[in-house]
């Protein structure tokens, strides 16, 4: 039997880079969402600009956890980010710790991504290329809005460049800076478990062959773009789940580095197409029954 879900404080569950909250129907969190409300967890999945900066982002889900503090009557939150929206909810936390129960990145890259420092090569600052690409990754967030059915979808600000820059391993450095809370020390090691009264969780996959490219994800496209894309990755090669580097990934107690999925995978996209033998959407129900035991 799945573990009993219902934690002591909601869970808020943070999209990354081009995310939404339902698109045409179907929900970023797929299957992960419905799943914690089935075994008792009150959750939410606000939305926030699907391209900008990590502050600007944060800035905005401080508005949706006031109001879902003000409508639940909870004392705190407990916020789950995946890819960029882990740096939101850490910039969350920093600033309002004593809304925040926990916050857990799932494939956050806390110390950056190798991905983003090539396109930063391939595009340089201020240059035709990169205002042509933040132009077109525009296009992408507007076309997506259409599909999007959520009362703030129409009406943030894009920055796609802000974005980029705030995904760079030197973004993340100078972030990091302001916003120590739950980043190892040492590369590769884990951080401090609790700030502020905060706990900090994290984990993240990898790709491996001969595994995650199987099972239903033979199917799913997101699998060869992934597969492509971590080729741009020289500190972390073969260590990476096509966007994030599994030790940049790594905050406050890492539960594990090297689950066997891709960047989608850890939010079960697409349609759940992930590798046999392996339950992402089991990863959260484990995870809040996690948070429930430590009083969260």
């Amino acid at each position: 039997m799945p573990p009993d879900a219902h934690t002591r404080y909601p869970l808020v569950l943070v999209h990354g880079l081009l995310g939404f909250v339902r698109l045409a129907g179907r929900p970023y969190w797929y299957g992960i969402d419905s799943a914690l409300r089935e075994q008792g967890a009150q959750v939410f999945t606000p939305k926030v600009s699907s391209l900008n900066g990590n502050e600007v982002r944060g800035e905005q889900l401080l508005e949706r956890i006031g109001e879902i503090l003000a409508t639940t009557g909870a004392q705190k939150v407990n916020l789950i980010g995946h890819s960029q929206g882990a740096l939101t909810v850490r910039y969350a936390a920093a600033l309002r710790p004593q809304w925040v129960a926990s916050v857990t990145s799932v494939g956050g890259p806390n110390q950056g991504s190798e991905l983003a420092d090539y396109l930063v090569q391939k595009l340089p600052h201020n240059g035709r290329r990169e205002k042509f690409a933040a132009r077109a990754a525009h296009g992408v967030a507007r076309m997506l809005e259409l599909f999007e059915s959520h009362e703030y979808s129409l009406h943030l600000p894009l920055d796609g460049i802000a974005s980029h820059r705030a995904l760079t391993c030197a973004g993340m450095q100078s972030f990091n800076q302001r916003f120590p809370q739950g980043v190892p020390t040492v590369w590769g090691g884990e951080g401090d478990y609790e700030v502020d009264g905060v706990r900090y969780y994290s984990w993240a996959g990898t790709l491996q062959p001969g595994v995650t490219d199987r099972g239903r994800n033979r199917l799913d496209p997101s699998q060869a773009m992934c597969r492509t894309l971590s080729r741009t990755f020289v500190r972390e090669a073969g260590q990476n789940d096509g966007f994030v580097g599994r030790f940049s990934a790594h905050l406050g107690q890492v539960i594990r580095s090297d689950y066997p999925l891709d960047h989608l995978d850890l939010i079960n996209q697409f349609s759940g197409r992930v590798p046999d033998g392996v339950d992402p959407v089991g990863l959260y129900l484990e995870h809040a029954a996690r948070l429930r035991e430590a009083g969260c």
